[in-house]
């Protein structure tokens, strides 16, 4: 019995061993605002979950950042690692207390860890002072659901004006067939009429507007008087005379029908009449009978030359192709029109909805956008090279004149190249050298160098922090970041820039990567990120 207590006993010591919690921090000191990474690891099986502490604070310590859990699958179990990002925001010395870790059903503990918050040393005597600037309005945005009504309205606007130019463009389309003779001509356009069924739909006013329109156009090209233009009074009267002068054999009833079917237009066109739809009908066929019988009574020209018959075919091709030539004329006109009508109008759409940039960065073009989409080049820069991955091909600067004789003396190699400038949208620069004896360099100090020869160059109100940068193959260096702001001396308009330095010391000398960007270029921190995850590094072989 109790080698089996012993054995149990055993086991559950063995099983709360296998369940362990580890803490560490980055760093104990800090300044105020600065960010301690806490870190928590523990090895379980693969079945068993695990749940770490989600509290916005750590006793004292506010949680300003909680990472993603890394897994790493060691020996069939799982070591898993979750990381804090920890600030504290006054001087003095704090305790992150003991955190509970849930791993199964079983309760742990993590360590507690002093740590130190320093505060911030300032020289006014070394350090400008600068006014403080104003507080800047944040853009207004409406909500996306207003965005979307808009467009929908928008696009319903445009799809109204498309179809009321079309509708007009074929109220008022040149009829394209060429008939031989005027009662040709106007039989047609009668049938036309009819089978459009204007009055029948109400359309009453336009039905009489083109009925009486056939019937004068009619009388003005086969009996050549201005009808079109006439009064109706001044219309029968003129009938009446060519009737006379042509000899045509038109009786006074006709006259007659043909006055009261223009007379019942005027009062439909101007003073609103609604005729019967029985009179309607009537009216039609009274036109009809009428240009019909004015046909029959014009005198027929018997003889005919061949000449006149090859003179009328000329003519008619020419009509053909000048009502052609108008055809395609409307048609570009239109159509170009409708194109500009939705292209506008999409524009408006998209600006409504994703932005006056969108549209801007996508139609008009982007400068770093087109850099982000561009073709890629990988090359190697300085010695000991540099290995980079740059947008645009970096050109050789000779920079080695600018530098003091003492500086110059202790260097034994210098090899700089670039693309941009600093007040460019985007800039990046790499810097190589050699000392000819072996210097250790302080990482940091190079920075505020580095900080100081911007300021020569014009950049104000510089901002920045440092802190540690890691190339994908593991070698260290120090990040400086930060902004500034610079006059551009074209457009004398003051632009935020942000800057990153990463500074290694390697095979006996420094390297040096400088990357410039307007502070709201989305594109430009896209290309910033690509280039510093593709940095590597070529050992000297010597």
């Amino acid at each position: 019995m109790k080698i089996k207590l012993y054995i149990l006993v055993l086991l559950c010591t063995n099983a709360l061993f296998a369940q362990k919690v580890t803490t560490s921090i980055d760093t104990t000191k800090n300044k105020i605002g600065a960010q301690f990474n806490l870190t928590i690891k523990t090895e379980v099986d693969t079945a068993t979950q695990v749940s770490f502490p989600k509290s916005k604070n750590f006793g004292p310590l506010e949680v300003i950042r909680s990472y993603q859990i890394d897994t790493i699958k060691k020996d069939g179990k799982y070591e898993l690692i979750k990381k804090y990002g920890l600030a504290q925001f006054d001087s003095g010395t704090y305790t992150i207390p003991q955190l509970k870790i849930l791993v199964g059903k079983n309760v742990l503990l993590s360590d507690s860890l002093k740590v130190t918050v320093q505060n911030v040393a300032v020289d006014t005597l070394k350090q400008k002072m600068y006014e403080i600037k104003p507080i800047a309005k944040a853009d207004s945005s409406s909500s996306w659901i207003w965005k979307w009504i808009l467009g929908l309205l928008l696009i319903i606007g445009i799809g109204a004006l498309v179809y009321f130019l079309m509708k007009k463009f074929q109220r008022k389309k040149i009829e394209e067939v060429v008939y031989k003779t005027p009662i040709e001509k106007a039989t047609n356009l009668l049938n036309n009429l009819e089978k459009r069924e204007l009055w029948q739909k109400g359309a009453v006013k336009e039905y009489y507007s083109e009925l009486t329109d056939i019937a004068r156009n009619y009388i003005e090209e086969a009996i050549e008087i201005p009808a079109m233009e006439s009064t109706t009074s001044e219309l029968i009267e003129g009938l009446r005379k060519a009737s006379l002068k042509k000899k045509m054999k038109i009786s006074p009833e006709i006259l007659e029908n043909l006055e009261r079917v223009l007379k019942q237009a005027d009062l439909v066109k101007f003073a609103k009449s609604k005729p019967l739809d029985f009179e309607i009908a009537e009216d039609k066929k009274k036109i009809e009978k009428t240009i019909l019988t004015l046909d029959n009574a014009i005198p027929q020209i018997i003889e005919e030359e061949a000449d006149d018959d090859i003179l009328n075919e000329a003519q008619r091709q020419k009509v053909i192709k000048q009502k052609l030539r108008k055809k395609r004329i409307t048609r570009i006109v239109v159509s170009s029109v409708v194109v500009f009508v939705v292209l506008f109008g999409t524009a408006i759409f998209f600006i409504a909805t994703k932005g006056f940039d969108f549209v801007k960065d996508n139609l008009i073009g982007h400068p770093t956008k087109d850099l982000v989409e561009g073709e890629w080049i990988t090359s190697e820069y300085g010695n000991p090279g540099i290995r980079i991955e740059t947008p645009k091909v970096l050109s050789r600067v000779d920079v080695a004149a600018t530098l003091p004789k003492e500086a110059f003396a202790l260097i034994k190699d210098m090899q700089t190249f670039s693309y941009g400038s600093l007040m460019s949208n985007f800039s990046v620069s790499i810097s190589t050298l050699h000392y000819k004896q072996e210097t250790k360099v302080d990482l940091k100090t190079a920075i505020e160098g580095t900080l100081q020869i911007f300021e020569s160059q014009g950049a104000k109100n510089i901002i920045g922090d440092q802190g540690e940068f890691t190339t994908p193959e593991g070698i260290s260096g120090a990040k400086g970041y930060g902004t500034f702001s610079i006059l551009n001396p074209i457009d004398k308009k003051s632009y935020e820039m942000y800057y990153e330095t990463i500074i290694f010391a390697q095979d006996g000398g420094l390297q040096q990567i400088n990357i410039i960007q307007n502070q709201n270029d989305k594109y430009a921190k896209e290309i910033s990120e690509r280039i510093l995850k593709s940095v590597e590094f070529k050992r000297d072989n010597k």
